[in-house]
Formats: structure tokens, sequence, C-alpha cells
């Protein structure tokens, strides 16, 4: 075959730079703002925050060196790691950061108060490095023996680590080094002193009719064990009182499980009026610095010309002006999509927001949204995505305003919340001694004329975090 060379004429889509940021921009919740502009801030020289007082802008601008930054942006920060302003006089006070102990750390040190051999500590030391958050052992003793031999090069037997175990597992917090929920139960009862029936039958429950009770199976307990009703109600009452996750008993290692949100969006009714706000507070706001502005009118003559030695500073300083612009545009068209976005959404759900009544939410999909603010669906997605908006009823995650259309047997369109709200109430006020089956909750929902699957209501009961039928009886 002969080679020839042939023109082709294509369309292709690039996006660039400049687009891409603001895509990463859009993207970001309020809190990564804010560390993202001051990052901008440190990285770009031309970039500075608004002053806040007018004093402070009626500085006299400071004559700057633009070559202490020309040929060493590679190799040295653009602002200063280090100052120096503290006089000879000035006592240096050191300052202390105390973060807590870890439950490790914790279950070694009690350790140290027990007679054990440095032996016995290596081990046990394993051991608890081995037990999780939650504060069990998921580990088999038999792989804890192997990694012993690998890591350490010590020869521990099955007997041997099950002994050590055992020490652990009379440690604070009681439970601790559990390998099942069986175990952890009786660990905790173990020490306790059980100086009651309803403690003794509890331990009895949870040691020999372990599965029974995990199934409820309440009816064939009682008949087995002897018991009335309400000693074993009270026995119930009493194991339930016990924690299945010891290690979230610990509080000391100052690791906060449950974050702040801080929203994107606040809202006020005032009167029935809603004022919607974009939340800037701790948003730095920038601008291109006068100093460079300055600088540069100084090196470029009447003319238009610019002095050899000078070319490469005006290069780098315009880089750098061009790079801050585009930055500040981005924030600025950020700003003005997310508040068009979340006013439409507060136009499109109104009646949910006037009191933040679930069942008056309607169906809405973010193509909803996208066709009334003239924005792509992937916009729309990358605005609600992990933004909250503060309303006088709490703070709500924007995700869980969309929902799908459901119909009833009239036609009509209801939200699949309105759905959820039914199933909480059903399920709140069923007979504890015979729940609800997803099959009679179904049942509930068509005769109010709502039409769905059993299948559409054990998703639904899933995602509210009710666990099934069996699960929820109670004596």
């Amino acid at each position: 075959m002969a080679n020839r060379l042939q023109q082709t004429i294509a369309l292709q889509t690039k996006i660039s730079p400049q687009q891409i940021q603001m895509i990463k921009l859009l993207e970001l919740p309020t809190m990564q703002l804010e560390e993202r502009i001051k990052r901008e801030i440190e990285e770009n020289i031309v970039l500075e925050e608004e002053p806040e007082t007018k004093e402070q802008e009626g500085e006299e601008p400071q004559k700057i060196s633009v070559e202490e930054y020309i040929g060493r942006e590679d190799d040295t920060p653009s602002y200063k790691s280090r100052v120096n302003n503290f006089s000879k006089d000035d006592k240096q006070r050191p300052v202390y950061i105390s973060e807590g102990r870890s439950l490790a750390e914790s279950l070694v040190e009690q350790l140290r108060f027990r007679s054990l051999t440095e032996f016995e500590l290596v081990v046990a030391a394993y051991i608890i490095g081995s037990i999780d958050d939650d504060g069990y052992l998921r580990r088999d003793l038999a792989s804890l023996s192997d990694d012993l031999a690998f890591t350490r090069g010590l020869e521990v037997s099955i007997e041997e680590l099950e002994r050590i175990l055992g020490i652990v597992q009379e440690l604070e917090p009681a439970g601790i080094g559990a390998r099942s929920l069986q175990e952890c139960l009786l660990l905790q009862m173990r020490q306790q002193i059980l100086d009651s029936t309803t403690k003794r039958l509890a331990q009895r429950i949870v040691a020999q009719h372990f599965d029974s009770f995990a199934k409820k199976h309440y009816e064939r307990l009682i008949a087995r064990l002897g018991v009335t009703e309400e000693e074993f109600r009270d026995a119930i009452e009493y194991i339930r009182s016990l924690s299945p996750k010891p290690g979230n008993l610990y509080a000391e290692g100052g690791i906060d499980t449950s974050p702040y949100i801080t929203p994107d969006f606040l809202l006020d009714n005032n009167d029935g009026e809603l004022r919607l706000m974009l939340n800037s507070q701790g948003i730095p706001e920038v601008r291109i610095s006068r100093r460079y502005r300055d600088m540069i009118k100084d090196m470029v003559a009447p003319d238009g010309t610019i002095k050899a030695e000078d070319k490469e500073a005006v290069q780098f300083v315009k880089s750098k002006i061009d790079s801050a612009k585009w930055f500040i545009s981005a924030i600025k068209q950020r700003h003005d999509t997310l508040m068009r976005t979340m006013q439409t959404i507060l136009d499109f759900q109104r009646e949910y927001f006037q009191d933040g009544d679930k069942s008056k939410l309607k169906p809405m999909i973010l193509r909803d949204i996208a066709d009334r603010t003239e924005l792509d669906v992937s916009t729309i997605s990358r605005v609600v995505n992990s933004k909250y908006i503060q309303t006088p009823f709490g703070v709500i995650l924007l995700k869980s305003l969309f929902s799908e259309a459901m119909h009833t047997s009239s036609g009509e369109e209801v939200s699949s919340h309105e759905i959820k709200t039914i199933l909480k109430e059903c399920i709140d006020a069923e007979d504890k001694r015979h729940p609800l089956t997803d099959e009679n909750l179904m049942d509930i929902l068509n005769d109010r004329g709502y039409r769905i699957a059993r299948r559409t209501v054990a998703k639904y009961r899933e995602m509210l975090d009710i666990p099934v039928a069996r699960m929820r009886k109670q004596i």
C-alpha cells in the first residue's frame, strides 16, 4: 500500500485551564473555598486581601523589587515562612499542645499497672494494636500468631495468645478486645456484680440463647426459660443498657466523629418573606495589589516601549496579574452561579421553605433546575454536591431536596419524601408486638392511593435506617 497524506476537518471540544479552574471552584463547599483562596494568595504575589478599614486602604504603597521574585519562583515560596518580629527582651514561652491519649495508648498504660513479664507486655501490646476503633479484635488468633513470628520473631501458641487476650479483656472500658457481640456483652456483665435476678437472667439469655435473642424469638425464649413476660422484659432492658461498641466509650482521644457543618447558604424568613444569602463569613475578599499595577506603569515608557532590562520583570508581573484576574473572575462567577441555582430551588420549593414541612416537598430532579436556570445538568450537580443551606428549621443538605416523582391512583405526582413520611408515621404507630411487614406497609400505601411495589417500600425503609419487621419486634 502506498503512503499518502490526507486532510480532515473535525470538531473538538476543549476545556480551557480557566474553565477547569471554574469547575473546581464551583464544587468546593465554603470551608474548602476559604482554604483555596488563602492558598492562591500565598502563591500569587499580586493578589492581596481587601483592607478591612479605610485607614488601611489609604496607606502609601510600599516600594517593591520584582527582581527578588524572578528566577526564584520554583525554589522559594512567594511568602516568608519565618519572621523576626521579637526584641531581645522578649521571653520565648513554649506552647504546649495536648491532644489526649488514644484508646490504644490508654490500654497499654493500664497494662503497666499489672505484674506482667516483658514477653507478655509485648504480646499484649501487639493484640491491642490489632483492636479496631469499635473495640473489637476482628483478626483470628492464628493470624496474630503468624504475624508475631514474622515481624517480632516471637513463637506464641494459640493457647498463650488466648491467655494474654484474657488479660487485655480485663482492661477498661469493659468489653474491649471481644471477638463477637456475644462475647462483648458477656465481658461487660463479667465486670459487673450480678446481684439481681434480672442481671442473672440476662447473662443466661446472652450466654445460652444468644441466637434466639438476636433473632427476637421472644415468645419461644419466654417459654424455654420459664419466666414471666415482665421478668423477660426487664432482662432485655438490662442487655440494651450495655454498649455494643465499647471502643466508643473512650472519649479522651480528642477525635470528634461528628464534624461541624458550615452552611453555604443562609435563609431568613421574615413574616413569610424569604431572604437568601451566600455565606461569605471567613471568605477573604481578594483584589490585585495597586503596588504591582503602579510598578508596571513606571516600567513602561509613555511611547509604550520597555527597557531591555525590565522586560523579564514586566512579563513576570503581567502573567501574575492575568492569573489573578482569572481567579477573581472565577470566584465571582461561582458566586453568581450558586445564587442563581439556589434561588431557583427556593422558588421551586417555596412552600417547603416556609415552614420546613417535608410533605410539601415537590418532586424535583436536577433537570428541573437546569431547565429553569438554563445551565447544564452537570453544573447543577456540582452546585448541590456537598452544599448545605441554613434555614430557620435546621441545616439541610441540598441533595436531600431532590426526589423522584411518584404517581397516585388519581394520576397526581407526589414526592418520594411524602411516601417516606407516611412510612415513618405508620411504623412509629405500629404495634411493636406485631410490627408491620413490608407487604403490610405496601397495602396501607395502596389503600391511600399511592401506587407502590413492595421492593420500593423496602428501599425507602432502608433509606430511613429502619430495620425489618422482625428486628423491630418488642415485648
